[in-house]
């Protein structure tokens, strides 16, 4: 078999054995006709943190890893080990994918695109005037790109570290214009004048059970977009949807993340549709 039809990937991150993402890439590499591996890498499971990232990367390039997902909690703390980044990486401040090639480590940023993607097929004409975030992590930094890139004229950024949103605020308005983004601080009163609500924290994952808002400030004329994807209806999107509101669940961000990360790992371009079919049937 052709060496450049092997790929061998690896997801890293913590309490990751529920994830998809194996199987999505490896059905497509089947269909492709690739060899295709794709390997967990659970910090949880193996009693590690963050700190555990240079001998991760390390062992992986000695192994002819292809390349690496990189999810919670590791997307920032990834990026002072790679030699480049992409532009949009650059931007985002951000990591998820990482291409090991030539002895180098290239860091890109599919989370941005995936969530794009999926805002423009799931909530295609809501209103962008005013929208919360919760969260300002790795993930909540690419979708934010993402809501400024699609038109949000506002974005309130929400997290239990301030500063980290305040500094995810800054990097926006340099990005996208001032006062496009600002740390909020009333959630009630925020949200009450808001159009949408975007979860990008870890809560709501089968591990971390609960709503990032309390279900008081809900209201049916919100529209409520969600980026964990186990369990894919969510605490906060089973509320949402009962008050009325349109909701949009994490499953296409991931699947689209994939779709590009496949690309970029294996040269070849993945059939989306049959990707997101997939994903459906695996969550039927």
């Amino acid at each position: 078999m052709n060496r450049n039809n092997v790929i061998l990937a690896g997801l890293i991150g913590a309490g990751i054995q529920a994830s998809r993402t194996p199987a999505l890439h490896e059905h497509e590499g089947d269909e492709q006709g690739l060899r295709y591996l794709y390997r967990l890498i659970d910090l949880d499971q193996l009693q590690l943190d963050s700190n555990a990232l240079p001998d991760l990367l390390l062992a992986a390039e000695r192994m002819n890893y292809t390349g690496l997902n990189i999810t919670f909690p590791c997307k920032q703390a990834i990026i002072p080990l790679l030699d480049e980044l992409s532009p949009e990486a650059r931007g985002i401040g951000a990591v998820n994918t990482v291409v090991l090639k030539d002895g180098k480590r290239v860091g890109h940023n599919t989370d941005c695109l995936g969530f794009a993607e999926g805002f423009r097929r799931g909530l295609p004409d809501v209103a962008r005037e005013r929208v919360v975030q919760m969260g300002a992590g790795g993930a909540g930094a690419a979708v934010a790109h993402a809501l400024l890139s699609e038109g949000v004229q506002q974005l309130s950024i929400f997290d239990v570290d301030v500063e980290r949103a305040e500094s995810l605020a800054n990097n926006l308005n340099q990005h996208f214009g001032a006062g496009r983004a600002v740390a909020g601080h009333d959630l009630a009163s925020t949200l009450s004048q808001a159009n949408g609500l975007v979860n990008t924290t870890p809560m709501g994952m089968a591990k971390l059970p609960g709503m990032p808002v309390p279900v008081a400030l809900l209201r049916p004329e919100l529209w409520v977009a969600e980026i964990v994807y186990f369990p894919l209806e969510t605490e906060l999107l089973r509320n949402a949807r009962a008050l009325g509101c349109r909701t949009l669940d994490g499953g296409n961000m991931a699947v689209f993340q994939a779709v590009k990360a496949f690309e970029l790992f294996s040269g070849k371009v993945p059939d989306a549709q049959r990707m997101l079919a997939h994903f459906q049937s695996m969550n039927g």
